[in-house]
C-alpha cells in the first residue's frame, strides 16, 4: 500500500516535470506556425494532436493570451459564417524568440541524440 502512494506520487511529479518541458515545446510549435501563416485556436489543437500533444483548450487560449500580452503574437480578429475567430500571427520579437529557441533546441537535440 505504501508503495503504491509513493509510486503514484513519483509519476505525479514526472508528470509535471514533463507537462512543463512540453509546454515549452508547444510555445516554439506556435511560434512556427504563427510565422507561417495566421493560426486560430482549434486549428493549433488539432495541429498539436498530430504531434501527440494532447492539451485543451482551457490550455491553449491562455498560453496564446499570454503570448499575445508578451508581444510575441498579434491578433487580429475575423468574422467567419457570422463567429469572431481570433487569428494570430508572429510579431518581429516573436520571430527573434523562435530563431533563437530554434538553435538552442538544435544544440540540445545534438547533444542528447543516442
Amino acid at each position: 500500500m505504501e508503495l503504491d502512494i509513493e509510486m503514484k506520487a513519483a509519476a505525479t511529479l514526472d508528470d509535471k516535470v514533463l507537462r512543463k518541458l512540453f509546454l515549452g515545446f508547444i510555445h516554439i510549435h506556435i511560434l512556427h506556425h504563427a510565422k507561417e501563416h495566421p493560426i486560430y485556436g482549434l486549428w493549433m489543437l488539432e495541429e498539436l494532436k498530430e504531434h501527440g500533444y494532447s492539451i485543451s483548450a482551457g490550455t491553449l487560449y491562455p498560453i496564446l493570451h499570454t503570448m499575445e500580452t508578451d508581444g510575441l503574437l498579434v491578433r487580429e480578429d475575423k468574422n467567419i459564417e457570422g463567429k469572431i475567430r481570433k487569428y494570430y500571427t508572429t510579431t518581429e520579437k516573436g520571430e527573434v524568440v523562435l530563431q533563437e529557441a530554434r538553435k538552442k533546441a538544435y544544440e540540445l537535440f545534438k547533444e542528447i541524440r543516442e
